[in-house]
């Protein structure tokens, strides 16, 4: 990247987290250009200064702009971020990836794990298009969209094994209301990114139940304990899990009716079937995509997730809501650790 132009970022796409993300780096000074499948999505943004379908009541930079053309939005990028469904990352990215400049780091938004294969989206984005990981980054942490476009405070952590890169990062994207810390530790912040969502399912479907506050910090408290089992057995460090992209992410995502894995869980608690919320949630909850493939690596690598396990049976029908309340209050007492 020249030391004589701002840094560019080609942001993919423009949806809720997307649209906020491509305001924070625009606002930060890099020169971003967002890509929206839809033409009059692109176009608002790109006259009116909004994203219509989203925050329709919220001004945009007057530098943002957007196009519906990958390989325009592509070129010239120090930077691809990536906020898409993290089960559709491999079909996109592969149609994407001829576009990728050689030095481009590739940024994840994405806190999933893609199901059958039970990666990481760092992992898949590596497998994909065969980048090193060393220009693969995160960007993770307790920050809820709606927030952030009104400018309200905020932080997160940015990883990647090459510290550098994650510093280069940082710089993109560090605004007055948005304060990037540094971490290499990409594997802690990617789970508890996507273990944090089913964690929100739970204490959602408790607050749905009425089953009151105690047992919705139980939930946040023994799921951050689940959470960093599973973290640590695969790599990660765990003091990342009591960080930004861990605890902070968890309480925001569990505690805020801004979120949708805790909004989903509270249909399911309430008696909605699992089509029933997904209808009346609207948008990707990736805790209910994820649930199985996390369970997975729990599996693979011996972890003891009762939270998981308990409310994937349920996302299943393997369970009703009282069995699977029953099912973890009746766990063996043991030590707290």
């Amino acid at each position: 990247m020249s030391q004589h132009r701002p840094a560019r970022a080609a942001v993919f796409s423009a949806g809720s987290w997307g649209t906020a993300v491509a305001k924070i780096m625009t606002d930060a000074g890099t020169d971003v250009i967002a890509y929206a499948r839809r033409g009059e999505i692109a176009d608002a943004i790109n006259r009116e200064h909004r994203n219509p379908g989203y925050f329709p009541d919220v001004d945009l930079p007057p530098t943002l702009t957007a196009t519906t053309a990958p390989a325009t939005a592509l070129d010239g990028a120090d930077f691809l971020v990536l906020s898409i469904p993290a089960q559709s990352l491999r079909e996109s990215l592969a149609s994407w990836a001829p576009h990728i400049g050689r030095d481009t780091v590739i940024v994840s938004l994405m806190k999933g794990i893609e199901r059958d294969t039970d990666l990481r989206a760092s992992e898949v984005i590596t497998e994909v298009t065969d980048i090193p990981a060393e220009r693969v980054a995160v960007l993770s942490g307790p920050n809820l969209a709606r927030e952030i476009m009104a400018g309200r405070p905020a932080a997160a952590t940015v990883a990647c094994p090459d510290e550098a890169t994650a510093i280069r990062l940082q710089r993109a994207c560090h605004t007055s209301y948005f304060r990037p810390y540094t971490s290499t530790d990409v594997t802690g912040c990617e789970l508890g990114g996507a273990v944090k969502n089913v964690i929100a399912l739970a204490v959602g479907i408790a607050s749905g139940m009425g089953l009151g506050h105690n047992a919705q910090a139980m939930l946040i408290t023994r799921g951050l304990a689940e959470t960093t089992r599973l973290a640590v057995a695969m790599g990660a460090h765990p003091a990342t899990l009591a960080g930004l992209a861990g605890l902070g992410d968890l309480i925001a995502t569990c505690s805020s009716p801004l979120s949708r894995n805790r909004t989903f869980g509270t249909h399911l608690g309430k008696g909605l079937s699992v089509e029933e919320a997904t209808a009346a949630t609207r948008q990707t909850t990736e805790g209910v995509k994820s649930a199985e493939a996390i369970l997975g690596l729990a599996q693979t690598h011996g972890v003891d997730m009762p939270i998981t396990d308990v409310v994937t049976a349920l996302l299943n029908g393997k369970v009703t809501l009282e069995q699977a309340t029953a099912a973890l209050m009746q766990r063996p007492p043991k030590p707290e650790r």
